[in-house]
């Protein structure tokens, strides 16, 4: 049962991606035709994700006190998927901005319930890191689709907006998985509250927010595809088709990546989140600073670091928080980590208008002062997690 429940939610996140990632593929250029500059382009995406953040926290807790952990996702499904091809209509980067903004608020209001409920299947299939990273493989195979399709549409006319158009189509098949997955699993809570994982406890401990601070400087120092798209196409390093192309990759990147890197977490703990931090954060001065041919392997390891960023890290929540707690905790942590997310966007922008080498020094040490903090982290969560 809790097997073929991650499958599902994979299969739901597989369309939702396919969407949304198909159109952040394209949001850097499109944003540019419409005559916006980059750093409106890092705050818009930033602010986006600011604002799609900062909500979780309220979806979660409202997932953990109703318990009505399908009614919130159902709604985030249904708004985030309405916008994005919607896009098709925006005239202005005002109007864009708009939708990409209602677009991650779609997403935050279903992410924590959905994690939540993810969470509760993980620790019946054999370990967390497997289940968000078996999910997160399936979610980017819906990454890597997305992206293709829009450049094969790009190659072939040539026109955002019925890039955007097309990805309704996906969109409504997200939907059609939803009511499915609610039809079959009306309570997946069940399958925590059933192994009689609950308890009194009702504050989190010290290692989660050490933890959250790390991954927050992560997400300070990891610019958005969004930006690097506006780099390729202001540079001609990676004009036309390529720019959705090398997305494309990267996600694939990122959805082979996770199933392994679920497994060696579950394995072998925090030590595999700090070697592969220190791997991924060599993305800045490979995709700013080269060639194509840097640019390539750069996209690579932008892809697996947002492998990280998707399965391994929410995965590390699971076992320092107890079950009645999953959603506040997860909604809590990635409000917290949308705020670095947000002002590591706009700084990198800015940064990039005046010296694109500024800009990579700052995610270069933001990202090693998160392993910094990942070392006293895996400390401590050895006393909550065996293994870590």
């Amino acid at each position: 049962m809790a097997y073929r429940f991650v499958l599902l939610i994979g299969a739901l996140s597989f369309f939702a991606d396919f969407t949304y990632e198909g159109a952040r593929s394209i949001l850097g250029p499109f944003l540019a035709s419409l005559q916006a500059s980059a750093l409106v382009v890092g705050a818009v995406t930033g602010f986006g994700e600011l604002a799609g953040y900062a909500l979780r926290w309220v979806s979660g807790r409202a997932a953990d006190t109703s318990r009505r952990f399908w009614l919130i996702t159902i709604v985030g499904y249904l708004v985030q998927m309405a916008a994005v091809p919607a896009l098709a209509l925006a005239r202005t980067w005002p109007e864009a901005a708009a939708l990409i903004i209602i677009e991650r608020i779609g997403k935050a209001i279903r992410n924590p319930p959905r994690d939540a409920m993810l969470s509760y299947a993980g620790q019946h299939i054999g370990g967390y890191g497997w289940a968000f990273g078996l999910h997160e493989a399936l979610d980017q195979l819906g990454a890597l689709c997305g992206p293709l399709l829009v450049a094969w549409l790009l190659a072939r006319h040539g026109d955002y907006r019925m890039a955007f158009a097309v990805l309704a189509i996906p969109a409504l098949l997200n939907w059609c998985v939803l009511g499915l997955a609610r039809v079959l699993y009306p309570q997946p809570q069940d399958m925590a509250e059933s192994s009689g994982a609950s308890g009194a406890r009702r504050e989190l401990p010290g290692v989660f927010w050490l933890y959250l601070v790390a991954a927050g400087l992560m997400a300070a120092g990891f610019a958005d595809y969004p930006l690097l798209a506006y780099h390729f196409s202001r540079t001609n390093v990676a004009p036309g088709m390529w720019v959705a192309a090398l997305y494309a990759i990267a996600m694939g990147a990122s959805g082979a990546g996770s199933l392994l890197f679920g497994l060696l977490f579950d394995r072998y703990g925090f030590v595999v989140l700090i070697v592969l931090s220190v791997l991924c954060a060599a993305f800045a001065p490979l995709v700013f600073l080269g060639n194509f041919w840097l640019v390539l392997p750069g996209a690579i390891l932008w892809g697996l670091g947002m492998g990280v960023h998707e399965s391994i890290i929410p995965a590390a929540v699971s076992p320092m928080v107890p079950p009645h707690m999953r959603a506040t905790a997860f909604g809590l942590f990635t409000a917290g980590y949308g705020v670095f997310w947000f002002a590591g966007s706009v700084a990198i922008g800015a940064l990039y208008d005046h010296s694109i080498a500024a800009a990579v020094a700052f995610c270069l040490l933001t990202q090693l002062a998160a392993v910094a903090l990942l070392v006293p982290v895996r400390r401590l969560a050895r006393r909550l997690v065996p293994r870590a």
